[in-house]
């Protein structure tokens, strides 16, 4: 089959990879209808712990080909929805909600990569969740973003307490933070704060439910935060960067005992004790644990309440994967769909 190859910085290329079997009997091998490029692949691509070789893709949406003799939730000609880590969901971290960090979690682009033709999903019944039936072609993209980035931004607005009537600000416009702007929205936020830069981006936001944009950064963007929320700051702030200027921003940018959810994967981020001390903000954060949210998100977006699938503004066939990366590397594509 063919499968995407990250060789180090900025090298992208398609192969040719090994057919996946099934190896344990709680395995289940997929066809992927649908993959992507996430915003977390463009940390390698540009040099930060770029690997020698490593095979790319955690996002995704298929159907099933084979089972393993044990797995029970899903079976052949099922399409199905995986999350970006692959978890028992049985384990005592995993009933508590974070399947993100299951005692048997594998990182799916650490071991299988699904930007790719086929891929083997271990522990299926723990990371894959069927739909109601055969999905028409329009709701793939909403369903495949449910994978991660609308699942990672539901989570994030679920750690910053999200929630009826309050302000939230979202520290990020790429497809995480613009996921957390539809997710504060249908929490019931009612101010909801996006930080951008960038038109197409601000637009979609606005799509979404922002009914705020603010253009600034680091200080003078803090300092809009606390003119719109009469100086006090935001119940409840996203941060879906990453870095030391966006945690601070969002940090700064929450009102004294207002919530912090952070999903950004952290890169060089350094958190000042004393301003956490005496600024009463509460952090909550990490790989989302899209896998506690998957039955509800896909009902969601069975249901048409909501179109999370409109972040995908570039679709490209699985061989011109490296394209893909370029175009978000350059910001010239929020989100990728990759089509094998």
């Amino acid at each position: 089959m063919r499968g995407v190859v990250m060789h180090g910085p900025g090298d992208v290329r398609v192969e040719e990879r090994e057919d996946p079997r099934i190896q344990e009997p709680t395995d289940a091998v997929i066809k992927i209808v649908a993959a992507c490029v996430c915003g977390s692949d463009l940390w390698p691509y540009r040099g930060a712990d770029a690997p020698d070789r490593q095979l790319m893709g955690h996002e995704y949406v298929g159907v099933v080909e084979e089972t393993g003799d044990e797995v029970t939730t899903v079976q052949p000609d099922d399409f199905v929805v995986g999350s970006f880590v692959i978890s028992d969901n049985t384990c005592p971290i995993c009933e508590a909600g974070y399947q993100s960090r299951c005692v048997n979690g594998i990182f799916v682009d650490s071991q299988i990569g699904t930007q790719a033709e086929y891929a083997r999903i271990p522990y299926a019944d723990g990371t894959l969740v069927a739909t109601p039936g055969m999905p028409d072609e329009d709701l793939i993209p909403s369903l495949l973003a449910a994978s991660d980035v609308l699942g990672t931004g539901w989570f994030a607005a679920d750690a910053a307490e999200v929630g009826p009537g309050k302000t939230v600000a979202v520290v990020g416009d790429g497809a995480v933070g613009l996921m957390s702007v539809l997710a504060a929205k249908q929490m019931g936020a009612e101010k909801i704060i996006a930080m951008s830069r960038h038109e197409p981006r601000q637009q979609l936001a606005r799509e979404f439910g922002a009914t705020d944009i603010v253009t600034e950064r680091g200080d003078a963007g803090v300092a809009k935060i606390r003119e719109l929320t009469d100086g006090l700051g935001a119940h409840s702030v996203i941060e879906a960067v990453g870095t030391q200027e966006a945690m601070m921003q969002a940090i700064h940018s929450t009102r004294p005992g207002g919530h912090v959810g952070y999903v950004g994967v952290s890169h060089d981020v350094e958190l000042p004790g004393g301003e956490l001390f005496f600024g009463l903000v509460h952090l909550h954060g990490g790989p989302a644990p899209v896998r506690r949210f998957l039955p509800e998100l896909i009902q969601l977006i069975w249901d048409r309440d909501i179109n999370p699938g409109k972040v995908f503004d570039l679709t490209l066939p699985l061989d011109r994967a490296a394209e893909g990366y370029a175009a978000m590397d350059q910001r010239e594509a929020v989100k990728v769909l990759l089509t094998p």
